[in-house]
This record gives C-alpha cells, structure tokens and sequence, in this order.
C-alpha cells in the first residue's frame, strides 16, 4: 500500500516566516509551494524549490487568489478569464524557479478558497481546468475527492489525484469544515495519526457529525501553519510506515 504525504510551504513573505519548511522537506513526499499570491515571494521561492530539490522531494504549484492580505482564504468572484491568467502567471513563476534547481512543477494544487470553491463552484473549477491544460496538460490535479475540479479535469483529460487532509474536520458531505467553526483543525497529534492511518487503509474518515465519509486518497495533506506541524508530520508518516503504508510521491 502506498500513499502521498503533502505539505504547504513557502508560505513566508519578506521578513514575515510561517511553518519550518527545512524541517517538514525531511518528512513530506511533495511540497504544495505558494506561487506569491496568497503567499510566498520571488526569494521564497527560489528557497524552497532549492531545498526540496536537494532531498527529493516532488514540487507542486499551489495557486490561489490574489489574495495577500487574507492569506488566500477568502472567496473572490473573480471573472473567470482573469483567474486562468492568475492560475497560469503562478504556476510559471513558479515552474521558473524549480527549473533553475534542478527539479520541476510536477502538479498543481488551489489553495484555501479557491481549493474550497471549486469543489462545487463550476467556472472557478474550470478556470483550473483550463489553466493547467493550457500550461501543460501532463501536470495532475491534486484536490477533493468527487469535487468539481476533479470531475471537469478528468473529462479534460487531466491526471487527477485524490486528496484527504489529516488534520482538517470534515462536513457529511465530504467537505472541509469551514476555518470559521470550531474544530475545523484537529491538533491532537494522537488523533491526527489515528485519522490518516484510518484514511490511507481503508479510504474513510470521521466526519464532524459522526458520521462516516469515503476519502479514498492517493495523497495526505499536513497543514505546515499548524501549531505542531512538524512533529505532527513526523508522527504521521511513523503511523503510515507502522500500518505497512509506504510513503512515495504520486508524482
């Protein structure tokens, strides 16, 4: 059995760090690295394409909306020809500087909102459709299981990938829970490892009601802003490897 671990890194800008992207590079199989929108800046990037290509680890582009201030993490009704712009202006920024280390953008991942949005939200999904299959139609899709995203890139003819998250709660209907509620993140290390141990062998999840939701994912996300993250990274993966789940890049 072999499962993706994933991270968000270079989320920095300027003087202002978050997370520590040297220390989860030592644990993850792909790095979902900001592209300077919601987060991330020129030497940031350079930084982190550096750094994982040193250890092997897979690069993903992780587009979002132009959106600094909020972090990405609010919904903007963009017109969707200037969101295929945006998407195609990060995932070259960012393509630009993982050439330059050696390595190169081996799949595309939203961010935030826009990760939520186009789970149901048709045109922002086929924006990223479009975007991706514009820039290059051999990279995969990484987002929500049975989301729109997932449904348009497949009849693009894009690779998609299933993704679960190990620490975020989940809605019944398979969604993320909303940041704005409580609970939205799990911290407790114990049951962030129990979760994703449980979806990587047998494609399922608790979600907030109590219910179960199917994730069946090929890929497991680590939040690298959550207090923790690292050990909790570290503890994940420990958990995969004890379960006999092999830890590789899907890319």
């Amino acid at each position: 059995m072999v499962i993706d671990l994933n991270s968000d890194l270079g989320e920095g800008f300027g003087a202002w760090s978050l997370g520590d992207d040297d220390a989860l590079l030592d644990i993850v199989s792909s790095a979902n690295v900001a592209c300077g929108f919601h987060a991330g800046d020129p030497s940031v990037l350079r930084r982190v394409t550096e750094r994982a290509a040193e250890r092997g680890v897979v690069v993903g582009a992780q587009v979002g909306y132009r959106d600094l201030a909020g972090f990405g993490r609010r919904f903007i009704d963009m017109d969707p020809h200037e969101l295929v712009n945006d998407l195609i202006y990060q995932i070259a920024a960012l393509d630009g500087f993982a050439r330059i280390a050696g390595t190169r953008v081996a799949y595309v991942k939203p961010h935030g909102a826009l990760y939520n949005a186009v789970a149901t939200h048709v045109e922002q999904a086929a924006a990223v459709v479009d975007a991706v299959h514009r820039y290059d139609r051999t990279l995969p899709l990484l987002g929500l299981p049975n989301s729109e995203l997932l449904r348009q890139g497949a009849d693009a003819g894009l690779s998609t990938v299933a993704e679960a998250f190990a620490d975020r709660a989940y809605t019944p209907e398979g969604r993320l829970v909303s940041r704005r509620e409580p609970g939205a993140v799990v911290h407790e290390p114990d049951e962030v490892v129990e979760r994703s141990v449980l979806m990587a062998t047998e494609g399922r999840v608790t979600a907030a009601d109590g219910g179960v939701v199917t994730v069946r994912p090929r890929s497991l996300c680590v939040h690298g802003d959550t207090a923790g993250s690292v050990e909790i990274a570290r503890r994940v993966r420990e958990g995969l490897r004890a379960a006999g789940v092999e830890v590789r890049p899907f890319a």
